[in-house]
This record gives structure tokens, C-alpha cells and sequence, in this order.
């Protein structure tokens, strides 16, 4: 059974860092694309905010872009998002996501929040 933990999440005045981490065990197979979505008081929809793909290929939502880099360690099936310069935009659940074939995997997800 594949899942994924979440870790990194916490409390950071506005200006500061944050480091998520995502491991994911369980599969037999080679994980695809790993990415971060979060999802902001009051909204429904998840949002992407970065994803990377099993080469060097990211993408990244604009509102993060020069702020938040997205790494990843395939020898660890791990998964990572180096949150600088955070706003209080930024506060939201931050889930993890792991497509392996065609399946789509997240993570439990894990606060962040900014404070002015």
C-alpha cells in the first residue's frame, strides 16, 4: 500500500522559511511526478503550488515563483519544498502528491502558517 508522510510544517512569521519534506514508501514502482498543492482557508480546490517531474523538469504556480524551490531525492523516494520568503498568503494545508502510473497518491497534509 503506497503512502506518503508529510513532515516540516509549522508556525513562521512573515519573511521566514519553511522546509517540507515527503517520503513515499509502499510502491513497486518508480514514482513519475512529486508535487505540493495547498488549499487556503475558505477554498475548496487544492492549487498547485510546485511539482517536478523523475528528470529535472519543475513547474511552479506564479505566486511562488523566485520564493519556493522543489527538489526531490529519487534514491529516497522523497520529496521537498524550500519555502522562503513566506507570506501570509501562504498560509494553508500543504498536501503532498505522488503520481505513479496512473495512479494519484496525497499525503495527509500538513499546516502552514504565516503570521504578519
Amino acid at each position: 500500500q503506497v503512502q506518503l508522510v508529510e513532515s516540516g510544517g509549522g508556525l513562521v512569521q512573515a519573511g521566514g522559511s519553511l522546509r517540507l519534506s515527503c517520503t513515499v514508501s509502499g510502491s513497486r514502482y518508480s514514482i513519475d511526478v512529486m508535487g505540493w498543492y495547498c488549499q487556503a482557508p475558505g477554498k475548496q480546490r487544492r492549487e498547485l503550488v510546485a511539482q517536478i517531474d523523475n528528470g529535472i523538469n519543475t513547474n511552479y504556480a506564479d505566486s511562488v515563483k523566485g520564493r519556493f524551490t522543489i527538489s526531490r531525492d529519487n534514491a529516497k523516494n522523497t520529496v521537498y519544498l524550500q519555502m522562503n520568503s513566506l507570506k501570509p498568503e501562504d498560509t494553508a494545508v500543504y498536501y503532498c502528491l505522488s503520481l505513479i502510473g496512473r495512479q494519484t497518491y496525497w499525503g495527509q497534509g500538513t499546516q502552514v502558517t504565516v503570521s504578519s
